[in-house]
């Protein structure tokens, strides 16, 4: 939203402050400036030019030759670039030795062998706004006017040096769309009176009957519509300082009606529509939904398809003459015909403008602040005033009664404040007073009432808030909040640090994590961290179900599913690695996978999985990093089940359990999966589902003191159906060693090829020892026995002689 100190002034009479002092302000009150400049300053030697012939350049395409008078009858030549001029057109013209305000420094030049005695003028280039489409054509909008050739365009302008501010407003500020809004919050921040200049004239005087109806059969849709009859209209150019002022706040001037209609919307931030009343069927506007597939031109040459979330205003056919709060149609379009005209303002339903502008794909100044919620009380009445108040300079128009309907409008009941909560939430020790008054300010009424605490038989001091028709995006306490802080000042809030009864720490699970991280660095392994897209056929090239999740809007094209292992983007890093002959990695990755939501799941089941990868390994190799992440971790009861799993080689697999629970997988991943990637060694895998294990029982561990006693060890070896795992075993022989078994470690995995079918032979060290005191011979037999008994009557296994 741009600004003008002028235009400020009007509402602010006694706004004599720096300039960049009023800009702090208005960044300290939520209205950051973007920028600052001084505007419609002195031109010295731009003067005003007539064109008296156009010829291309012999040299160049895109140049072309123009002869300008410049006051003393003489052609003087001029290359130029743009071709939107034609012969008798005035425009400004910067004269050899004239410096334009962006400092540029006009002198005789040759453009391909062509002299060239001056500049042609957009109107960016002498400050008139940013429009830099062409050269500017003075005499666009007031063919008529005499012009004189030769004099200044500063004083044939009316331009006088200004200010103008670019301010970045939010969503939440739809008052802040209008000169008016700013004006108040900035006379408020300043302690300075605040008025509505045109209110002091008094309203235009009604001479005539309406003659028209209007309706509204949606009232979800439109909750107030206005309108009037205003005619004695003689359309043409606007007064030069109305179009300057549009020029400055980036507006092309038109004609009056339709310029007077955006100079009331940028002043009051209501945006109003004006109709050519005989191009208006039966005299009647109404206000509805659209209806599918209905179409209508509008005012930028398109023909628009509609739907049924779009509203329509229609004529007494009931034929559409505009969208709702967006854009007018064509059909009704003021021209230079025009002598009578219909003015509507309307309040439009905020979420219904918004769902119309995306479905259509079509902002306007209108819709872009009806979405946010435009005035619907008397600032209505007070723009379509103004309208005609301004009109009267440039004809005698005739005005009739204004027309009023309603439909739904904002809830007005008055929101409780609290002054405890509020200073709460600020961080201040304001008094009601005080923020009743700033509120106040800003033209929010307050009234300080009496309530009892639910809770306590004492009574606390509260105030209610009745929030003014202008600010439709204010409807809670916590709103109002803002806006106590806001015009408060948030720099004078002091920052203070919050207390509690608790200092800031990791979460069990966040220590959890990190311990495993650091074990893994300590093994060795570097992280990676993957993106979690894969592309369509990466799941079946890593020998996993096709199953997973498809983005409907992915940044690359080609990875547009949603990971359900980590194993694809694993193998990648290798093979890239491979690639470039790095053989040995060993790699890990802590990050999400989207596993697809049962039916009755909204959300996909996203779970945070640990994968550790060995280029070159075997399964012993990642069941030792296991076995060392359980030990550390504590995991309970952690076994291992062989078993075939996707993607890994079906002999040299299992499932990982933790307490009871299925958690992952370990062994060496399928030699048909490598070659799919390119990798040209064995790959040892292990894939857990940290999240869940860390969600469970871990950790607990129970730390005694080293034995000072001697240890027995003994090895003990069987023969093992190839079925039974050495886990099994294993587990077999801790369960009879009890408290005095202090280690197991398989050895030895040997199967002779004279040895019978399906048998193997399993060998494992084992070592004793007790707290108490030196076990004897007999106690390390009667363990050994214990041991082998167990392995043989729940394995089928035998020891070997």
């Amino acid at each position: 939203m741009k600004v003008l100190l002028s235009w400020l002034k009007e509402f602010i009479p006694d706004l004599d402050h720096d300039p960049e002092e009023i800009g702090e302000k208005l960044s300290a009150l939520g209205l950051a400036v973007e920028s600052m400049e001084v505007v419609g300053s002195e031109l010295p030697g731009v003067v005003v030019g007539k064109i008296l012939d156009l010829r291309p350049h012999p040299n160049a395409e895109r140049i072309q030759l123009v002869d300008v008078d410049l006051g003393n009858g003489e052609a003087t030549q001029i290359c130029c670039g743009a071709f939107n001029m034609q012969i008798g057109d005035f425009i400004p013209v910067a004269t050899v030795g004239s410096t334009l305000p962006d400092g540029m420094e006009i002198a005789q030049r040759k453009l391909r062998g062509e002299l060239s005695n001056g500049m042609c003028c957009s109107a960016s280039e002498i400050g008139l706004g940013d429009d830099s489409d062409g050269i500017m054509i003075l005499s666009e909008n007031d063919p008529d006017r005499e012009w004189d050739i030769g004099s200044s365009v500063s004083d044939t302008l009316g331009l006088e040096s200004d200010i103008l501010w670019d301010l970045e407003v939010n969503a939440n500020r739809p008052d802040a769309m209008s000169i008016s809004g700013v004006a108040r919050d900035l006379a408020a921040s300043l302690g300075l009176p605040f008025k509505f200049p045109m209110d002091l004239n008094g309203n235009p005087q009604v001479t005539l009957e309406a003659g028209i109806q209007i309706e509204i059969e949606d009232p979800t849709l439109c909750g107030r519509f206005l309108a009037c009859v205003v005619k004695g209209i003689t359309v043409g150019p606007s007064p030069q300082w109305l179009q300057n002022r549009l020029i400055h706040l980036g507006m092309r001037p038109i004609n009056n009606v339709v310029d007077i209609s955006n100079y009331v919307m940028l002043e009051l931030g209501q945006p109003n529509h004006t109709y050519d009343l005989h191009k208006i069927k039966g005299s009647r506007l109404g206000t509805r939904r659209a209806k599918v597939g209905e179409r209508l031109l509008t005012l930028d040459g398109l023909e628009r398809t509609l739907s049924e979330i779009d509203g329509v205003i229609v004529d007494g056919d009931d034929n559409p003459v505009g969208i709702a709060g967006i854009m007018g149609g064509a059909s009704s379009e003021i021209s230079e015909s025009t002598t009578e005209i219909i003015i509507e303002v309307a309040w439009w339903d905020p979420p219904s403008i918004s769902r119309s502008v995306k479905n259509l794909n079509l902002m306007s100044e209108a819709s872009m602040r009806f979405r946010r919620g435009a005035d619907y009380g008397i600032n209505m009445e007070r723009a379509l005033n103004r309208v005609v108040e301004l009109l009267s300079e440039t004809c005698e128009p005739e005005m009739s009664k204004i027309l009023e309907t309603n439909g739904n409008l904002p809830d007005t009941s008055p929101v409780g404040i609290s002054n405890e909560r509020v200073n709460g939430l600020l961080g201040t020790s304001l008094t009601s007073e005080e923020m009743m008054d700033l509120l106040q300010s800003i033209g929010f009424e307050s009234q300080e009432v009496i309530s009892k605490d639910e809770d306590e038989n004492s009574s606390a001091n509260n105030f209610q808030v009745i929030v003014p028709s202008w600010r439709w995006d204010t409807q809670t306490e916590t709103d109002l909040a803002e806006e106590i802080a806001r015009t408060f000042g948030y720099e004078r809030i002091e920052r203070t640090i919050p207390r509690g009864p608790f200092t800031g720490q990791l979460s069990r699970f966040q220590k959890g994590r990190r311990t495993v991280r650091q074990i893994l660095i300590g093994t060795g392994c570097d992280e990676t961290m993957p993106m979690p897209f894969l592309a369509p056929g990466d799941l079946e090239n890593a020998g996993l179900s096709s199953t997973a999740i498809s983005i409907s809007n992915p940044l690359v094209q080609e990875e547009s599913l949603l990971r359900t292992s980590l194993m694809p983007g694993q193998l990648k890093i290798i093979s890239y690695n491979q690639s470039h002959r790095i053989k040995k990695l060993k790699f890990f990755e802590i990050g999400h996978v989207y596993l697809p939501s049962e039916d009755d799941q909204l959300l996909p089941d996203e779970r945070e999985y640990l994968s550790i990868s060995i280029a070159g390994g075997d399964a012993t190799q990642i069941v030792a990093i296991l076995d060392m992440i359980s030990l550390t971790m504590a995991f309970p009861n952690m076994q291992l089940k062989q078993q075939e799993i996707e993607g890994l080689h079906p002999g040299r697999s299992a499932q990982v359990f933790v307490a009871g629970q299925e958690r992952g997988a370990v062994g060496e991943i399928d030699p048909r999966v490598l070659r799919n990637y390119g990798i040209d060694d064995s790959v040892a895998w292990l894939e857990l589902d940290l999240g869940s294990i860390l969600a469970g029982p871990f950790g607990k561990k129970k730390y005694t003191s080293v034995s000072k006693y001697p240890s027995s060890d003994i090895d003990l070896a069987f023969e093992v159906p190839d079925d039974t795992s050495s886990a099994s075993v294993a587990g077999c022989l801790r369960k009879a060693g009890g408290t005095y078994l202090k280690e197991v470690q398989l050895f030895d995995s040997y199967k002779a090829d004279t040895a019978n079918e399906g048998v193997r032979s399993l060998a494992y060290s084992l070592r004793f020892q007790s707290d108490v005191g030196t076990l004897t011979d007999a106690e390390v037999s009667e363990l050994r026995a214990a041991c082998i008994s167990e392995v043989e009557q729940k394995t089928n296994a035998k020891l070997r002689e």
